[in-house]
């Protein structure tokens, strides 16, 4: 078979079957209704383990070439799929069904792919040049989007009727977000397990809000 299996990609893949499973949530599977509530939750999971994706291959000493370049690639796909298209899915489960949210829905996944495209070549550029870690990331990083889009819907029922309102101007402003010259630093060690924290946090918050409807 074609590829590379081993330990170093099995939380990508898990990220991409997540986001996967949040898709049919969200479109509804088998005749069972939309469900968005688990499609965030999905978000969630491919978040978590697109934290650690890096972090555990890294801990594979003896990789090729070729399983590094393949690494950095199947991660990219999946984001793509996980932080760019099932947003959009979700936007689209909770209501932003009218013409006019068409171009956000299709922008959204769009800019992602861009910015995700750009960061390659970027990254690779870099590695030629020196090899210190970077310090510093051009644009809102993909990933963002599951801390943030989650604690948004955290308040959809707050927000009642014109959540799918609130939700696309935010995928619009992530997704200019995405694609504008703007530098965010690298989060350290601390910061990490800091956005940890709050993304398991969201996770119980949400899995709670889910049980008690």
């Amino acid at each position: 078979m074609i590829g590379y299996y081993n330990y170093t990609v099995i939380l990508t893949y898990m990220s991409l079957i997540s986001s996967i499973m949040g898709m049919f949530f969200a479109a509804g599977f088998g005749g069972v209704s939309s469900h968005p509530d688990y499609a965030i939750i999905c978000l969630m999971v491919s978040g978590l383990c697109d934290m650690f994706d890096g972090k555990v291959a890294r801990t594979k000493k003896d990789r090729t070439e070729s399983e590094k370049k393949f690494g950095i690639q199947i991660d990219s796909l999946c984001d793509a799929v996980c932080f760019g298209v099932l947003p959009s899915v979700i936007g689209y489960s909770i209501g932003m069904r009218d013409w006019v949210d068409l171009p956000i829905l299709v922008l959204f996944p769009l800019c992602a792919i861009i910015r995700l495209a750009y960061f390659n070549v970027a990254e690779e550029d870099r590695q030629k040049k020196t090899s210190e870690n970077r310090k510093v990331y051009e644009g809102l990083p993909v990933t963002s989007v599951a801390l943030i889009l989650p604690l948004l819907y955290s308040f959809h029922k707050d927000i009642g009727d014109w959540f799918p309102e609130v939700y696309g101007g935010a995928l619009l402003v992530i997704a200019i977000a995405f694609i504008t010259r703007f530098k965010v630093k690298k989060p350290s060690m601390r910061t990490m397990l800091c956005f940890i924290g709050v993304g398991v946090g969201e996770l119980i918050w949400m899995l709670y809000k889910t049980r008690t409807r």
